[in-house]
Protein backbone atom coordinates (compact mmCIF):
# COMPACT_ATOMS: atom_id res chain seq x y z
CA UNK A 1 0.00 0.00 0.00
CA UNK A 2 1.46 3.40 -0.81
CA UNK A 3 0.13 6.61 -0.46
CA UNK A 4 -0.81 8.55 -3.50
CA UNK A 5 -2.65 11.79 -2.67
CA UNK A 6 -3.31 14.82 -0.14
CA UNK A 7 -6.29 17.01 -0.55
CA UNK A 8 -6.63 19.19 1.85
CA UNK A 9 -10.23 21.86 2.19
CA UNK A 10 -10.60 24.70 3.94
CA UNK A 11 -14.22 24.45 5.90
CA UNK A 12 -16.51 26.51 7.92
CA UNK A 13 -15.80 28.13 10.85
CA UNK A 14 -12.46 27.75 10.82
CA UNK A 15 -11.59 23.98 10.02
CA UNK A 16 -8.75 22.69 8.00
CA UNK A 17 -9.93 18.81 6.81
CA UNK A 18 -7.03 16.64 5.17
CA UNK A 19 -7.91 13.53 2.70
CA UNK A 20 -5.17 11.15 2.11
CA UNK A 21 -5.88 8.51 -0.56
CA UNK A 22 -3.53 5.31 -1.17
CA UNK A 23 -3.25 2.97 -4.15
CA UNK A 24 -5.51 0.26 -2.82
CA UNK A 25 -8.84 2.64 -1.89
CA UNK A 26 -8.20 2.97 1.06
CA UNK A 27 -8.48 7.18 2.83
CA UNK A 28 -7.66 8.79 5.60
CA UNK A 29 -8.48 11.93 7.14
CA UNK A 30 -7.18 14.51 9.22
CA UNK A 31 -7.45 17.64 10.68
CA UNK A 32 -4.37 19.71 10.45
CA UNK A 33 -5.40 23.23 12.11
CA UNK A 34 -3.91 26.12 13.31
CA UNK A 35 -7.51 28.29 13.91
CA UNK A 36 -7.04 31.78 12.54
CA UNK A 37 -4.22 30.81 10.23
CA UNK A 38 -5.47 28.14 7.84
CA UNK A 39 -4.28 28.79 4.85
CA UNK A 40 -0.31 28.68 6.31
CA UNK A 41 -1.06 25.58 7.73
CA UNK A 42 -2.31 23.85 4.50
CA UNK A 43 1.12 25.61 3.00
CA UNK A 44 2.84 23.07 5.02
CA UNK A 45 0.70 20.15 5.15
CA UNK A 46 1.38 20.04 1.05
CA UNK A 47 5.20 21.07 2.10
CA UNK A 48 5.38 17.73 4.10
CA UNK A 49 3.54 15.87 1.38
CA UNK A 50 6.93 15.26 -0.65
CA UNK A 51 8.24 12.87 2.51
CA UNK A 52 4.45 11.03 1.65
CA UNK A 53 3.86 10.43 -1.75
CA UNK A 54 4.78 6.60 -3.08
CA UNK A 55 5.24 5.85 0.91
CA UNK A 56 3.52 2.72 2.82
CA UNK A 57 1.42 4.72 5.27
CA UNK A 58 1.54 2.02 7.50
CA UNK A 59 5.21 2.96 9.14
CA UNK A 60 3.57 5.78 11.21
CA UNK A 61 6.48 5.85 13.43
CA UNK A 62 9.14 6.06 10.86
CA UNK A 63 6.55 8.81 8.84
CA UNK A 64 6.25 10.75 11.90
CA UNK A 65 10.04 10.81 12.52
CA UNK A 66 11.30 11.73 8.78
CA UNK A 67 8.10 14.72 9.06
CA UNK A 68 9.97 16.50 12.20
CA UNK A 69 13.32 15.43 12.04
CA UNK A 70 13.48 15.67 8.29
CA UNK A 71 14.13 19.55 8.68
CA UNK A 72 16.90 21.29 10.70
CA UNK A 73 13.95 23.66 12.46
CA UNK A 74 11.29 22.03 13.95
CA UNK A 75 8.24 22.26 16.40
CA UNK A 76 6.22 25.40 16.61
CA UNK A 77 2.24 25.15 16.14
CA UNK A 78 2.13 25.27 12.50
CA UNK A 79 4.88 22.61 11.72
CA UNK A 80 3.29 20.45 14.35
CA UNK A 81 -0.47 20.62 13.58
CA UNK A 82 0.72 20.12 9.84
CA UNK A 83 2.57 17.05 11.09
CA UNK A 84 -0.70 15.79 13.85
CA UNK A 85 -3.34 16.28 10.67
CA UNK A 86 -1.31 13.91 8.83
CA UNK A 87 -0.16 11.39 11.77
CA UNK A 88 -4.30 11.43 12.18
CA UNK A 89 -4.85 10.38 8.73
CA UNK A 90 -2.33 7.80 8.58
CA UNK A 91 -3.75 6.08 11.91
CA UNK A 92 -6.80 6.59 10.25
CA UNK A 93 -5.77 4.51 7.18
CA UNK A 94 -4.09 1.66 9.56
CA UNK A 95 -6.97 1.24 11.37
CA UNK A 96 -9.35 0.85 8.37
CA UNK A 97 -6.88 -1.06 6.78
CA UNK A 98 -6.64 -4.30 9.89
CA UNK A 99 -10.86 -3.46 10.51
CA UNK A 100 -10.41 -1.97 14.07
CA UNK A 101 -10.63 1.02 15.39
CA UNK A 102 -7.42 2.92 16.60
CA UNK A 103 -8.00 2.25 20.61
CA UNK A 104 -7.66 -1.52 19.50
CA UNK A 105 -4.41 -0.56 17.92
CA UNK A 106 -3.07 0.91 21.02
CA UNK A 107 -4.28 -1.75 23.56
CA UNK A 108 -7.50 -1.52 23.81
CA UNK A 109 -10.23 0.16 26.17
CA UNK A 110 -9.65 1.14 29.68
CA UNK A 111 -13.19 2.71 29.98
CA UNK A 112 -16.86 2.14 28.63
CA UNK A 113 -17.72 5.49 28.28
CA UNK A 114 -15.81 8.91 28.35
CA UNK A 115 -17.44 12.19 30.38
CA UNK A 116 -17.46 14.89 28.30
CA UNK A 117 -17.98 18.96 28.80
CA UNK A 118 -19.11 21.43 26.52
CA UNK A 119 -17.97 25.53 26.37
CA UNK A 120 -20.59 27.64 27.30
CA UNK A 121 -21.24 31.57 26.63
CA UNK A 122 -19.02 33.82 25.27
CA UNK A 123 -16.37 36.30 25.45
CA UNK A 124 -18.34 38.95 26.95
CA UNK A 125 -22.12 36.75 27.45
CA UNK A 126 -24.91 38.32 29.48
CA UNK A 127 -26.15 34.87 29.12
CA UNK A 128 -24.33 32.28 30.91
CA UNK A 129 -26.96 31.43 33.00
CA UNK A 130 -29.45 30.69 30.78
CA UNK A 131 -26.77 28.72 28.45
CA UNK A 132 -25.95 26.38 31.17
CA UNK A 133 -29.81 25.54 31.48
CA UNK A 134 -30.00 24.65 28.18
CA UNK A 135 -27.08 22.37 28.55
CA UNK A 136 -28.44 20.82 31.61
CA UNK A 137 -31.33 19.87 29.72
CA UNK A 138 -29.67 18.29 27.36
CA UNK A 139 -27.45 16.20 29.61
CA UNK A 140 -24.33 18.37 30.12
CA UNK A 141 -23.23 18.80 33.66
CA UNK A 142 -20.12 19.76 32.84
CA UNK A 143 -19.06 23.19 31.37
CA UNK A 144 -15.77 25.66 30.49
CA UNK A 145 -16.96 29.26 30.35
CA UNK A 146 -14.02 32.43 29.88
CA UNK A 147 -12.78 33.15 33.45
CA UNK A 148 -12.49 37.26 32.39
CA UNK A 149 -12.17 39.40 29.97
CA UNK A 150 -9.02 41.80 29.15
CA UNK A 151 -7.32 42.38 31.85
CA UNK A 152 -4.45 44.64 31.89
CA UNK A 153 -1.12 43.28 33.78
CA UNK A 154 -2.13 45.13 36.68
CA UNK A 155 -5.51 46.01 36.93
CA UNK A 156 -8.66 47.29 39.80
CA UNK A 157 -10.84 45.87 41.86
CA UNK A 158 -13.96 46.77 39.56
CA UNK A 159 -12.15 44.23 36.94
CA UNK A 160 -11.45 41.39 39.48
CA UNK A 161 -14.97 42.12 41.29
CA UNK A 162 -16.93 42.16 38.03
CA UNK A 163 -14.90 38.44 37.07
CA UNK A 164 -15.36 36.91 40.03
CA UNK A 165 -19.45 37.84 40.16
CA UNK A 166 -20.06 35.93 37.17
CA UNK A 167 -18.04 32.61 39.04
CA UNK A 168 -20.54 33.73 41.71
CA UNK A 169 -23.75 33.73 40.39
CA UNK A 170 -23.02 30.41 38.53
CA UNK A 171 -21.81 28.93 41.97
CA UNK A 172 -25.54 30.86 43.78
CA UNK A 173 -27.80 29.47 40.93
CA UNK A 174 -26.78 25.46 40.57
CA UNK A 175 -25.06 24.77 43.49
CA UNK A 176 -23.14 21.20 42.97
CA UNK A 177 -25.73 20.42 40.51
CA UNK A 178 -22.82 20.81 38.08
CA UNK A 179 -19.47 21.06 37.58
CA UNK A 180 -17.26 24.08 35.54
CA UNK A 181 -14.00 24.93 34.53
CA UNK A 182 -12.40 28.67 34.27
CA UNK A 183 -10.44 29.17 31.02
CA UNK A 184 -7.96 32.34 31.95
CA UNK A 185 -7.32 32.32 28.27
CA UNK A 186 -3.92 33.30 28.51
CA UNK A 187 -5.57 37.13 29.77
CA UNK A 188 -4.39 37.06 32.87
CA UNK A 189 -0.91 38.18 34.30
CA UNK A 190 0.87 36.36 37.00
CA UNK A 191 0.34 39.07 39.68
CA UNK A 192 -3.33 39.40 38.48
CA UNK A 193 -3.43 35.51 38.35
CA UNK A 194 -3.07 34.95 41.88
CA UNK A 195 -5.81 37.80 43.27
CA UNK A 196 -8.10 36.12 40.87
CA UNK A 197 -7.74 32.02 42.36
CA UNK A 198 -7.64 33.15 45.49
CA UNK A 199 -11.09 35.06 45.06
CA UNK A 200 -12.18 32.08 43.31
CA UNK A 201 -11.42 29.62 45.19
CA UNK A 202 -14.27 29.90 47.59
CA UNK A 203 -16.72 28.91 44.06
CA UNK A 204 -14.74 25.95 43.92
CA UNK A 205 -13.91 25.58 40.06
CA UNK A 206 -13.50 21.93 38.75
CA UNK A 207 -10.30 23.77 37.35
CA UNK A 208 -8.64 27.17 36.26
CA UNK A 209 -6.73 26.27 32.67
CA UNK A 210 -4.05 28.49 31.32
CA UNK A 211 -4.03 30.68 34.44
CA UNK A 212 -0.98 32.39 32.78
CA UNK A 213 0.62 32.13 29.06
CA UNK A 214 2.60 29.45 28.31
CA UNK A 215 5.63 31.43 28.17
CA UNK A 216 4.90 32.41 31.95
CA UNK A 217 4.89 28.60 32.76
CA UNK A 218 7.80 29.47 35.64
CA UNK A 219 4.55 30.89 37.76
CA UNK A 220 2.59 27.62 37.42
CA UNK A 221 4.18 26.00 40.77
CA UNK A 222 4.23 29.39 42.46
CA UNK A 223 0.20 29.78 41.60
CA UNK A 224 -0.40 26.02 42.63
CA UNK A 225 1.19 26.84 45.69
CA UNK A 226 -1.62 29.49 46.70
CA UNK A 227 -4.20 27.65 45.50
CA UNK A 228 -6.43 24.67 45.92
CA UNK A 229 -7.72 24.83 42.77
CA UNK A 230 -6.29 22.52 40.07
CA UNK A 231 -5.03 24.16 37.34
CA UNK A 232 -4.29 23.14 33.74
CA UNK A 233 -2.75 24.15 30.44
CA UNK A 234 -1.32 22.34 27.67
CA UNK A 235 -3.25 23.91 24.58
CA UNK A 236 -0.44 25.96 23.09
CA UNK A 237 2.79 23.55 23.78
CA UNK A 238 3.09 21.49 20.91
CA UNK A 239 5.64 18.66 21.63
CA UNK A 240 6.93 15.80 24.58
CA UNK A 241 9.59 18.51 25.40
CA UNK A 242 7.65 21.39 25.91
CA UNK A 243 5.31 19.22 27.98
CA UNK A 244 8.24 17.62 30.01
CA UNK A 245 9.09 21.02 30.96
CA UNK A 246 6.22 21.46 32.90
CA UNK A 247 5.62 18.04 34.16
CA UNK A 248 9.42 18.47 35.24
CA UNK A 249 8.52 22.01 36.79
CA UNK A 250 5.48 21.09 38.69
CA UNK A 251 2.24 22.86 39.41
CA UNK A 252 -0.36 21.84 36.17
CA UNK A 253 -2.91 19.28 38.12
CA UNK A 254 -4.51 18.34 34.30
CA UNK A 255 -2.29 18.40 31.22
CA UNK A 256 -4.25 19.55 27.75
CA UNK A 257 -2.72 18.72 24.49
CA UNK A 258 -4.24 19.15 21.45
CA UNK A 259 -4.19 16.35 19.06
CA UNK A 260 -4.51 18.74 16.14
CA UNK A 261 -1.34 20.87 17.65
CA UNK A 262 0.98 18.35 19.71
CA UNK A 263 1.80 16.20 16.88
CA UNK A 264 -1.43 14.11 16.78
CA UNK A 265 -2.45 10.80 18.41
CA UNK A 266 1.60 9.51 18.48
CA UNK A 267 2.92 12.69 19.80
CA UNK A 268 -0.14 12.82 22.62
CA UNK A 269 -0.09 9.35 23.50
CA UNK A 270 3.37 9.96 24.75
CA UNK A 271 2.23 13.02 26.29
CA UNK A 272 -0.56 11.29 27.70
CA UNK A 273 1.75 8.42 29.28
CA UNK A 274 4.33 11.64 30.85
CA UNK A 275 1.03 12.87 32.63
CA UNK A 276 0.45 9.46 34.05
CA UNK A 277 3.75 9.17 35.25
CA UNK A 278 3.70 12.10 37.04
CA UNK A 279 0.42 11.35 38.54
CA UNK A 280 -1.39 14.48 36.40
CA UNK A 281 -4.41 13.73 34.50
CA UNK A 282 -5.05 14.31 31.16
CA UNK A 283 -8.24 16.17 29.07
CA UNK A 284 -7.40 16.61 25.48
CA UNK A 285 -7.92 20.46 24.68
CA UNK A 286 -10.63 20.43 21.21
CA UNK A 287 -12.57 23.54 20.13
CA UNK A 288 -11.99 22.13 16.63
CA UNK A 289 -13.64 20.03 14.14
CA UNK A 290 -15.33 16.35 14.20
CA UNK A 291 -11.45 14.70 12.97
CA UNK A 292 -10.28 16.28 15.66
CA UNK A 293 -12.78 15.22 18.43
CA UNK A 294 -12.64 11.55 17.32
CA UNK A 295 -8.88 11.80 17.41
CA UNK A 296 -9.39 12.41 20.90
CA UNK A 297 -11.57 10.02 21.89
CA UNK A 298 -9.17 7.37 20.68
CA UNK A 299 -6.60 8.42 23.20
CA UNK A 300 -9.33 9.17 25.97
CA UNK A 301 -10.23 5.10 25.81
CA UNK A 302 -6.83 4.03 26.17
CA UNK A 303 -5.35 6.58 27.82
CA UNK A 304 -6.36 5.73 32.36
CA UNK A 305 -5.64 9.22 33.25
CA UNK A 306 -8.08 11.05 31.17
CA UNK A 307 -10.95 12.90 33.03
CA UNK A 308 -12.63 14.59 30.28
CA UNK A 309 -13.17 15.57 26.92
CA UNK A 310 -13.48 18.98 25.81
CA UNK A 311 -15.92 18.82 22.21
CA UNK A 312 -18.42 21.44 20.58
CA UNK A 313 -21.73 19.09 19.71
CA UNK A 314 -24.52 21.59 19.78
CA UNK A 315 -22.22 24.40 19.06
CA UNK A 316 -23.88 26.38 16.12
CA UNK A 317 -21.33 28.79 15.00
CA UNK A 318 -21.98 32.28 13.15
CA UNK A 319 -22.60 30.66 10.00
CA UNK A 320 -24.99 28.13 11.78
CA UNK A 321 -22.20 25.27 11.06
CA UNK A 322 -22.61 22.56 14.12
CA UNK A 323 -19.70 19.72 14.65
CA UNK A 324 -21.69 16.94 12.95
CA UNK A 325 -22.57 19.06 10.14
CA UNK A 326 -20.15 16.87 7.94
CA UNK A 327 -20.37 13.79 10.00
CA UNK A 328 -22.51 10.70 7.99
CA UNK A 329 -22.84 8.09 11.37
CA UNK A 330 -23.98 11.15 13.59
CA UNK A 331 -25.74 8.35 15.91
CA UNK A 332 -22.14 6.79 16.97
CA UNK A 333 -21.31 10.52 18.45
CA UNK A 334 -24.76 10.69 20.76
CA UNK A 335 -24.37 11.84 24.14
CA UNK A 336 -26.19 10.09 27.05
CA UNK A 337 -25.92 11.78 30.53
CA UNK A 338 -22.80 13.55 29.90
CA UNK A 339 -21.35 10.62 28.65
CA UNK A 340 -20.31 9.45 24.99
CA UNK A 341 -19.08 5.65 24.29
CA UNK A 342 -16.27 4.31 22.32
CA UNK A 343 -16.46 5.15 18.45
CA UNK A 344 -17.27 0.77 16.63
CA UNK A 345 -15.83 2.10 13.10
CA UNK A 346 -12.53 1.31 11.96
CA UNK A 347 -9.98 3.81 12.07
CA UNK A 348 -10.61 7.41 13.85
CA UNK A 349 -14.65 5.87 13.56
CA UNK A 350 -15.67 8.83 11.93
CA UNK A 351 -17.29 8.52 8.76
CA UNK A 352 -16.82 12.50 6.58
CA UNK A 353 -19.77 13.57 4.01
CA UNK A 354 -16.75 14.16 1.33
CA UNK A 355 -19.58 15.43 -0.93
CA UNK A 356 -20.41 17.90 1.74
CA UNK A 357 -17.19 18.77 2.62
CA UNK A 358 -16.18 19.55 -1.31
CA UNK A 359 -19.32 21.81 -1.59
CA UNK A 360 -18.32 24.12 1.66
CA UNK A 361 -15.15 24.13 0.79
CA UNK A 362 -15.73 26.23 -2.21
CA UNK A 363 -16.72 29.46 -0.54
CA UNK A 364 -14.88 28.77 2.61
CA UNK A 365 -13.21 31.86 4.17
CA UNK A 366 -10.39 32.83 6.55
CA UNK A 367 -11.46 32.90 10.40
CA UNK A 368 -9.54 34.95 12.26
CA UNK A 369 -9.93 35.93 15.92
CA UNK A 370 -10.67 39.14 17.28
CA UNK A 371 -8.22 41.53 18.47
CA UNK A 372 -8.93 43.31 21.50
CA UNK A 373 -7.29 46.31 22.63
CA UNK A 374 -7.06 48.06 25.88
CA UNK A 375 -8.82 51.50 27.11
CA UNK A 376 -5.19 52.97 26.45
CA UNK A 377 -5.07 51.60 22.86
CA UNK A 378 -2.72 49.03 23.76
CA UNK A 379 -3.28 45.28 22.46
CA UNK A 380 -5.14 43.06 24.81
CA UNK A 381 -4.77 39.35 24.91
CA UNK A 382 -8.19 37.65 23.38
Amino acid sequence: MKIVRLTTYRVAPRWLFLKMETDVGISGWGEPIVEGRDRTVEAAVHDLSEYLIGKNPARINDLWQTLYRGGFYRGGPVLMSAIAGIDQALWDIKGKALGVPIYQLLGGLVRERMKIYRWVGGDRSAEVISSIRKLLDAGFDTVKLNGTEELAMIDTRRAVDTAVAKVAEIYDVFGATISYGLDFHGRVSAPMAAVLLRELEQYRPLFVEEPVLPEQAEYYPRLAAKTSIPLAAGERMYSCAEFKRVLVGGGIAILQPDLSHAGGITECYKIGAMAQAHDVALAPHCPLGPIAFAACLQLDFVSHNAVLQEQSIGIHYGDGTELLKYVQNKDDFRVDKGFIAAPPLPGLGVEIDEERVVEASRVAKSWRNPLWRHPDGSVAEW
